[in-house]
């Protein structure tokens, strides 16, 4: 871990490591990708414990949702490192004879990155894994809210990579600031749209690019399904993707959920039923759902409930425990849309259902509010599914399923205006951290006189049929066998 006191003469000495190539190495890229599988692999067990300590999660969602994506993510990278780095050929207009084009992937340089604390291994180390890959030296910055995972992060990256290229801080927000005050090369950021305001912000002073991965009110538009079994699977997938999403704490979890008024009591109790077949009559002595970071959090979202219109909404749990910072899974059906708990980001075990006529009004619903990070759409109507592509923006948008999109390396995580800017996962990773460089080679052996002045109405022809592709027309004009139109050229000033 580093201090921030050493902050100026450590990212002085980074600048400098880069500039001697060694990051730009794929050797050294493929050294310090397989070192973070290493500690993948060698602290287990810690992680499994830090995860329990912060936020209550059972090993086995700590394994899906950050060591088992982290270490498919490092396998991918370092399988497709070598197209990664190699750069690819540009099709040039056929005028441009005797030339050819590339284009090849450059690392940025210095880039920062925070991390947020609710996924705090795969939100530090994922966009980290894209850092490395693209050759760049890094600084990275942990969540001070997930104490024991960033203790565990902070004293055991600098085991497993070059402690030259790579480097961690921990603190709270006076370290951010202090952060965001350098110069850096990009950005990334991880947290919420309040704070993602403040770090664009700063980056603004120094046109640092940045890429804001935010999050917003994911829905999820459950439709009427026809058999048992496809009801079934949609229910289970909508609890694991709330209630099994770290208790709701996850920018991807479903917020709130849009049905067919005649739909919503066969959902409900479907639903009751699922969260006690995965969390038991009692979910408290289940160890199989994660608790709420902090007090802080518990608190607002305590308050949420305790609106007295929100209040009267609520057909399933609502219990709280502070001293376990425990919420129940707790379903809401048609709180009204101006609470608090409707317009800002739950980021909690509390879903509310929002009743429709029919499921096609879910689309002015969705356009009337701020665009999320993912939209869910639970149907076999591929008219909804078509006007669900089409009409709606989203950072993505997924069928019959939920969250399963953040395990996907051939697809670009990301938001969309208030859910986020950029994009990252697999090649989206390297590519973000990376600079596409246009190459261009000519030959001296040919040229084009009519690209030069003086300029006369013979070369606006030319250059007319070479913009215009029109290759014979060139010719015929080079041949002197086509005329230049007549009465449309004046020249730009008279002697």
């Amino acid at each position: 871990m580093e201090s921030v006191g050493d902050l100026e003469r450590d990212l002085e000495g980074m600048r400098e490591y880069y500039s001697q190539g060694k990051t730009k190495e794929a050797s050294w890229r493929k050294s310090q990708l397989k070192g973070l599988l290493t500690l993948l692999k060698e602290k287990e067990e810690d992680i499994f414990k830090a995860l329990k300590q912060d936020l209550g999660k059972h090993h086995v969602e700590a394994f899906r949702d950050e060591i088992g994506t982290l270490t498919k993510s490092l396998n991918n990278a370092l399988g497709s490192l070598k197209e990664w780095m190699s750069g690819r050929k540009a099709i040039l207009p056929k005028i441009a004879v005797l030339s050819t084009a590339e284009i090849v992937p450059e690392p940025l340089g210095l880039v920062l990155i925070f991390s947020s604390w609710n996924y705090p291994f795969g939100l530090s180390l994922e966009p980290l894994i894209g850092a490395i890959a693209a050759g760049n030296t890094v600084v990275l910055k942990l969540s001070e809210l997930a104490p024991a995972c960033a203790s565990l992060l902070a004293n055991t990256i600098p085991n497993f990579v070059d402690n030259k290229a790579v480097k961690v801080f921990q603190g709270g927000p006076t370290v951010a600031e202090q952060l965001l005050q350098q110069k850096w090369d990009k950005i990334f950021f991880t947290g919420s749209a309040r704070t993602g305001r403040l770090v664009l912000s700063a980056a603004a002073k120094h046109l640092t690019p940045v890429t804001l991965e935010l999050g917003g009110k994911c829905p999820a538009v459950v439709d009427s399904l026809s058999s048992s079994f496809d009801r079934k699977a949609a229910v289970k997938r909508i609890v694991v993707g709330k209630y099994g999403a770290c208790a709701g704490q996850a920018c991807i979890a479903i917020d709130y959920i849009l049905a067919e008024r005649k739909n919503i009591s066969t959902l409900v109790e479907m639903m009751k039923v699922i969260i006690k077949e995965m969390f038991g009559g009692n979910p408290i002595e289940s160890h199989s759902i994660a608790r709420i970071i902090n007090k802080q959090h518990f608190l607002r979202l305590k308050n949420l409930l305790e609106d007295p219109n929100v209040k009267a909404s609520i057909v399933y749990g609502g219990s709280l425990d502070e001293d376990h910072l425990f919420i129940e899974p707790t379903i809401l059906v048609d709180p009204p849309l101006e609470a608090a708990i409707m317009t800002e980001e739950i980021f909690g075990p509390l879903l509310p259902i929002i009743s429709l006529e029919k499921i096609e009004d879910s689309i002015q619903f969705l356009n009337s509010r701020p665009k999320p990070l993912a939209i869910y759409c639970f149907t076999k109507n591929k008219s909804l599914e078509r006007r669900m592509i089409s009409e709606t923006s989203s950072g993505g948008v997924v069928f019959n399923d939920a969250i399963i999109q953040y395990a996907a390396d051939s697809l670009p995580f990301g938001g969309v205006g208030e859910s986020g800017v950029g994009r990252y996962h697999g090649k989206f990773s390297f590519d973000t951290f990376s600079h596409e460089k246009a190459i261009t080679r000519r030959s001296f052996l040919t040229d084009f006189w009519f690209r030069y002045p003086p300029w006369n109405a013979h070369k606006w022809q030319l250059l007319e049929c070479a913009y215009n592709s029109d290759y014979l027309g060139l010719l015929l004009v080079i041949l002197g066998l086509k005329k230049p139109r007549r009465g449309s050229y004046q020249p730009a000033y008279s002697h």
